[in-house]
């Protein structure tokens, strides 16, 4: 569905990725996985458009797409949930969620999708009136997330999930994301918890210093032993 070839990208006169491939089936969970400062939220803003490609190429359902505007990469159905949430904290759980649909404008339709996610995330439907900014780190990663599934997308992109997250929560919100994937969405989930990451994704590529270095199934990336000695600890 999705396919990144040989993108490298800058920050001013900075590299930040060098020639990056990365594919995503129709469906199923991709981990994208690297150390801190990897590249790996950087290949996200190329995907939604955020930064621009300096060379190679992002194709979408057998469309090039490396110089479309974020605006037009959502109505296409690819949408990011980004480090750190940014939720509205002076709304409501609902009208954030809502806000994720902003693009989409089909009241019947929101509605079905909010029923749909309130199923998914009881809490969320428990905390409907609640101010975004009152709730649990956990329960603003589940707003953070069912913002993106109200935008009806075909790719979810989910950087950073787990971050500042207690390991119970972590666990549900790795589920979470399997019931995604299982519901029909291509998820891309960019996660420093690489252990986490393998358990939940059917595919994985790793990032170095802004270079691919691994690629294919989560199975095999588990296995490798450059793998398992760099980020497993085995």
């Amino acid at each position: 569905m999705l396919e990144v070839t040989d993108i490298s990208a800058y920050y001013g006169e900075f590299q930040a990725l060098e020639k990056v491939s990365l594919e995503l089936p129709d469906t199923g969970v991709t981990a994208l996985l690297g150390a801190n400062a990897a590249g790996k939220t950087t290949s996200l803003r190329v995907v939604s458009g955020i930064l621009p490609a300096h060379e190679g190429k992002v194709t979408f359902n057998g469309e090039d797409i490396t110089t479309a505007s974020s605006e037009e990469r959502v109505r296409l159905g690819i949408v990011q949930v980004p480090e750190g949430r940014r939720l509205f904290g002076s709304l409501s759980v609902e009208d954030n969620l809502l806000l994720g649909a902003f693009q989409v404008r089909k009241d019947k339709k929101n509605r079905e999708r909010l029923d749909r996610i309130y199923s998914l995330l009881p809490k969320l439907a428990e905390r409907r009136t609640q101010l975004a900014g009152s709730l649990s780190g956990g329960e603003q990663q589940m707003c953070a997330v069912g913002r993106g599934l109200m935008a009806d997308p075909k790719v979810l992109m989910i950087d950073e999930m787990s971050l500042g997250l207690a390991p119970v929560i972590v666990t549900h919100m790795f589920s979470f994301v399997k019931e995604i994937a299982d519901s029909g969405v291509s998820v891309l989930l960019v996660e420093q918890q690489v252990q986490h990451a393998l358990q939940a994704a059917d595919y994985a590529t790793i990032i170095e210093k802004g270079v691919t270095t691994h690629s294919g199934s989560a199975e095999e990336i588990r296995d490798d032993p450059k793998v398992r000695e760099a980020y497993l600890g085995v």
